[in-house]
């Protein structure tokens, strides 16, 4: 593992499975790019579903896809708000309820 070796940035090697659910380490996860075959029928009755709404009421879908970001930004700002509060927890010093930023934040993720 010490000796550096040249390789072509060109190389490309694939690897494919059988396995329904395959399950690689970190390591491998970080090092790859995983792609994922792999077509329920749930996924694909949505996405047919997704293409008829479109054709036949084109305001339902674009409506559909307006909530759906606004649900993932809603998420990604629960996740901030939780490492914002496990963040301050952590450096509080003395009595939880003397620190205003933290009640301010939990009172700000109860919305």
């Amino acid at each position: 593992g010490e000796a550096t070796l040249d390789y072509n940035l060109a190389f490309k090697f694939y690897i494919t499975t059988k396995l329904s659910n395959p399950h690689y380490t970190p390591e491998v996860s970080t090092k790859t790019t995983i792609v994922n075959f792999i077509v329920v029928q749930d996924g694909l009755t949505n996405q047919l579903l997704g293409v008829v709404v479109k054709a036949e009421e084109p305001h339902l879908e674009e409506q559909k896809n307006k909530l759906v970001v606004q649900v993932a930004k809603g998420k990604n700002r629960l996740v901030e708000l939780e490492n914002e509060i496990l963040r301050l927890l952590a450096e509080t010093k003395g009595s939880l309820l003397d620190d205003l930023s933290l009640i301010d934040t939990l009172q700000e993720s109860k919305v």
